[in-house]
């Protein structure tokens, strides 16, 4: 029997709080396996915590499967272990570790130095000035430097999928290029490095279906083929 192919990452009614707040209502997505999908939204619309819920960062409740099997929803962890990572808003590099160390952080799980050598070597072919930065205390790199440092770490965890929280914010335009790059060149690929779910309109230009939030809540789900200008997407939240 055809059909779509079975989702690598599948959420279904997943809703999330920060105390007595719902800051997530029963969100539902998929990612099928080599698909490369961004989340929509104005601030406060729930993206963040969307991520943070798929990672069990936060109180949740629904169903998040990976591969077809549930994922622990309070075990960030074993999330990691199983190849689902993170790269955060606002990045979260130790900044008073080296660009070496924070890297070494990444492979925290891994004890194979032949891989451990090819995972950074790959890094280091997709962010040149990682190497160039190796011993460098990672506070003192640039923003851009730091939101590359953020994707290398995570990509040093041999990611199955990869969820990045804002990967532009408050980068120089060139620099928002030379990551979106090196994300396309990992979606192509198809290796264990799939860019999985990403936010904001960097995304949306490698993006096959984009997720549209408001308030909490998925608004549509659309094709980015179709959205020429900013109108084409207020039309769902005025509609």
């Amino acid at each position: 029997m055809s059909g779509r192919p079975t989702p690598i990452l599948e959420v279904k009614e997943l809703s999330a709080r920060y105390g007595s707040v719902e800051a997530l209502h029963a969100a539902t997505l998929s990612v099928e396996d080599g698909e490369f999908i961004a989340i929509l939204g104005p601030n406060g619309a729930g993206k963040s915590t969307l991520m943070r819920a798929v990672m069990g960062l936060v109180a949740n409740s629904g169903s998040v499967q990976f591969r077809g099997r549930a994922l622990p929803r309070a075990a960030p962890d074993v999330c990691a272990a199983h190849g689902v990572v993170l790269v955060p808003e606002g990045r979260g590099i130790f900044a008073p570790m080296s660009v070496a160390e924070n890297l070494e952080l990444g492979a925290y799980l891994l004890h194979d130095a032949t891989e451990f050598a090819r995972r950074r070597e790959r890094v280091f072919a997709l962010f040149p000035r990682l190497r160039e930065r190796l011993h460098q205390v990672a506070g003192l790199l640039s923003g851009g430097e730091q939101q590359m440092l953020a994707v290398g770490r995570a990509l040093m965890a041999g990611p199955q999928i990869l969820l990045l929280d804002e990967p532009s914010l408050g980068l120089a335009p060139r620099v928002t290029e030379d990551i979106l790059d090196a994300l396309a060149l990992l979606n192509k690929e198809g290796t264990d490095h799939r860019p999985g779910g990403a936010e904001g309109a960097l995304a949306l230009k490698l993006a096959r279906r984009a997720y549209l939030m408001s308030l909490g809540r998925m608004v549509a789900e659309i094709d980015p083929r179709t959205v020429t200008s900013y109108d084409d997407i207020a039309q769902y939240y005025l509609s």
